[in-house]
């Protein structure tokens, strides 16, 4: 306990929006195994959210948003992850979002490093109506590490619009941060931290940003399988104020 309560006052300290809040998800350093594929469903419901449009995006209170994300492990360091976006909701907000392509390579694990390192690059397309900026780039940093019962994730992560209002905005920073603890060898509690600054060393007054904070549990019954499930709430006006998530992945 006494863990989870330094990691909620580390992350409500930091002054660093959760991937459009279509997959909500902190990354670890390892890819999928070569020869391996993973199928996941992010499936994320707005409890209160924006009730008007902005920049012709449509409102995201009341939605549920519907990823597939198949990604497929090529050698023992490189993966490739694509994201089919959509969305379920009245008042015209029932589509198919968009689309992502993601390569990441991982530093490989006979190099003993001390923590995992990958970094992964995220590139794709979506509508108008659900993202102001309809192409964009990711570029995701990840280092975690894992003492015993405690896990810590950081991915510092830059944003980049190639099309809407941000185009002239350079890179945005994006902090995400996970912690958790094996509460048992199955069930695993954490905090998930996700953010978004403005533009690199030219940060958006705090009100603008978005800061939500996730508490989460995973859950580890098989090595096949991937749970991760959490209730979120947004600190600042721009943030989606509730949100409840679920991902259910599987190894092939």
């Amino acid at each position: 306990m006494k863990y989870l309560c330094l990691l909620a006052f580390a992350f409500i300290s930091l002054q660093l929006k959760a991937q459009d809040n279509y997959e909500i998800q902190v990354y670890g350093s390892e890819t999928v195994e070569k020869g391996n594929t993973m199928v996941e469903l992010h499936s994320n419901y707005t409890i209160n959210g924006s009730n008007t449009s902005v920049n012709g995006e449509l409102p995201t209170n009341h939605v549920v948003h519907e990823t597939i994300e198949i990604t497929h492990g090529w050698t023992p360091w490189f993966e490739t992850g694509f994201y089919f976006f959509n969305s379920i909701g009245d008042g015209g907000r029932t589509a198919y979002v968009g689309s992502h392509i993601r390569p990441r390579v991982a530093a490989p694990q006979s190099w003993n490093w001390p923590v995992g390192v990958s970094i992964s690059t995220e590139f794709g397309f979506q509508k108008s109506a659900f993202s102001a900026n309809t192409s964009t780039l990711e570029i995701r940093p990840i280092v975690d590490k894992k003492w015993n019962k405690l896990y810590i994730s950081v991915n510092p992560t830059l944003e980049k619009s190639f099309a809407g209002p941000d185009v002239n905005r350079g890179f945005t920073f994006s902090p995400n941060v996970k912690g958790s603890y094996d509460v048992t060898k199955v069930v695993a509690l954490g905090l998930e931290y996700y953010g978004s600054t403005g533009p690199f060393f030219h940060y958006d007054a705090f009100k603008q940003q978005d800061h939500q904070l996730f508490i989460a549990t995973d859950l580890n019954f098989d090595p096949k399988w991937e749970v991760n499930g959490g209730i979120g709430y947004g600190f600042t006006s721009n943030a989606d104020k509730a949100i409840v998530k679920i991902i259910i992945g599987r190894r092939f």
